[in-house]
């Protein structure tokens, strides 16, 4: 069996190719790919909704913020050599903001008040939306594999989650 998912499409697009599909009788979307992680929430206003109404499983890409949530970064310290920021001005820009990095060290101290890594926080966080199929992760050696797919062990409680959120959402 095969199947079609979207990446990037807008939530009233989704809704509105569901439609046609189902008036049609044409293959329905079976999962929506957009990025998503504890500093770029812009999908849970719409989208999620959307994939929930419409039994469509999310594929969150950037779960680590180009590694910003990873824990091996810290405010006012050099970026390391090899690492993926380092090497793109671009999502530098993009992820290394005064708010963002507040915004970090919150949840780090969060994380490791509840005896847990940032990186564990990262994943959990996103498996805690029923809607999460998977969580598109990239990794250079084997030890991030190893991690990531540890970080997943952790279930985050309903009082995490609404401290979460009080971090993210100041």
């Amino acid at each position: 069996m095969r199947a079609i998912g979207v990446s990037n499409m807008p939530a009233a697009d989704v809704r509105a190719a569901d439609a046609l599909a189902r008036q049609h009788g044409w293959a329905r979307f079976t999962s929506c790919q957009d990025e998503h992680s504890l500093l770029v929430r812009d999908i849970e206003t719409d989208l999620i909704p959307a994939a929930r109404d419409l039994n469509l499983g999310l594929l969150p890409y950037f779960p680590l913020a180009s590694g910003l949530l990873t824990g091996k970064y810290h405010a006012g310290q050099p970026l390391p050599d090899g690492a993926r920021i380092t090497g793109s001005q671009g999502a530098q820009d993009r992820y290394l903001t005064p708010r963002n990095w507040a915004v970090v060290e919150n949840l780090r101290t969060f994380a490791e008040g509840q005896g847990h890594t940032l990186l564990e926080l990262a994943f959990s966080w996103l498996l805690s939306f029923p809607e999460t199929s998977s969580v598109i992760a990239g990794a250079t050696r084997p030890e991030q594999i190893d991690a990531n797919v540890a970080a997943a062990s952790w279930t985050l409680s309903a009082d995490e989650r609404a401290e979460v959120d009080r971090i993210t959402r100041g």
